[in-house]
């Protein structure tokens, strides 16, 4: 994968560092803890997870860094599209697919 679709959010305040990359037209996140008593130690990579259309629009109605970042990625137009996706498209491979052809 190329780094360039990747963003890295470390709070610097004790909170968990947050990974971002766009994936297969998708957005997915993973958080990044550190061991507290021992801060040498890597960080502990979670699973991937798939950011929801709320979730990723509750977090680009911020105005984030993550929301400039995606514009810049994805374009405003496939950024507003997985704003709005449904869930049954989500789910059905045939229709994500039908939907890229299109754009």
């Amino acid at each position: 994968m190329l780094a360039f679709n990747r963003l890295h959010i470390d709070p610097g305040n004790g909170f968990p560092a947050v990974d971002y990359r766009i994936e297969n037209g998708f957005v997915e996140s993973r958080t990044l803890e550190t061991d507290a008593t021992n801060r040498s130690t890597l960080a502990i990579e979670k699973q991937w997870q798939r950011l929801t259309p709320e979730q990723l629009t509750s977090r680009l109605m911020a105005d984030t860094v993550l929301f400039h970042w995606l514009r810049r990625r994805m374009g405003i137009y496939r950024l507003v599209r997985a704003c709005n996706q449904d869930s049954s498209s989500l789910n059905n491979p045939a229709l994500e697919s039908s939907s890229r052809a299109s754009a």
